[in-house]
């Protein structure tokens, strides 16, 4: 006989778990970085052992996928920190303003090539953010963008920490529809 399962049990076992030990005090560019890191790693452990069921959707009508995350993620990641911080001119990879959603609506194949690039596309864009913290003289760097108007490094990583927390979330019912997996 097994015990009822809550849903804040851990997806991992909290012993091989390293996400969210990060610092609870002191600087803030280093806590910022630690809880976008934690967020990052949460999405890769829910997309984790998946092949195609990557391309699953939620429910009709939504085109709601993990697939569809990660290519989602990896555009929101080169918006803020190519195009907007580093005034870089970098269109979205997976959308475009003929097909805005493309990103969620263009992941309908677990074609493990698809799934690669999608994953390939998200860890550059991850790690091109990284460095442009890294290399930033602080959090009170400035950029201008067409929807916000003037916002700086500290605001796209508090966003960006938003951003993956809301669809880490959606991350979690996905998953859990998949294979039944829960937690956090």
């Amino acid at each position: 006989m097994t015990s009822p399962r809550s849903r804040a049990e851990f997806f991992v076992e909290p012993e091989r778990d390293g996400r969210f030990s990060g610092p609870a005090t002191g600087d803030e560019r280093h806590m910022l970085v630690a809880f976008l890191t934690d967020h990052r790693a949460t999405l890769q452990l829910k997309c984790a052992g998946l092949s195609a069921e990557l391309a699953l959707r939620a429910v009709e009508p939504s085109t709601l996928s993990l697939l569809g995350l990660v290519r989602h993620l990896a555009d929101v990641e080169r918006r803020w920190f190519r195009q907007v911080l580093a005034g870089e001119d970098a269109p979205p990879l997976f959308s475009s303003a003929d097909d805005p959603d493309g990103d969620f609506d263009g992941a309908v194949s677990a074609d493990p090539a698809a799934v690669e690039a999608a994953w390939e596309a998200w860890r550059a864009e991850v790690a091109f953010a990284d460095r442009f913290v890294a290399e930033a003289p602080d959090l009170d760097v400035e950029a201008v963008d067409a929807w916000r108007g003037k916002v700086s490094l500290r605001w796209v990583l508090i966003h960006m920490v938003e951003e993956y927390a809301r669809h880490n979330g959606h991350a979690d019912l996905l998953r859990e529809r998949i294979d039944g997996a829960i937690g956090i």
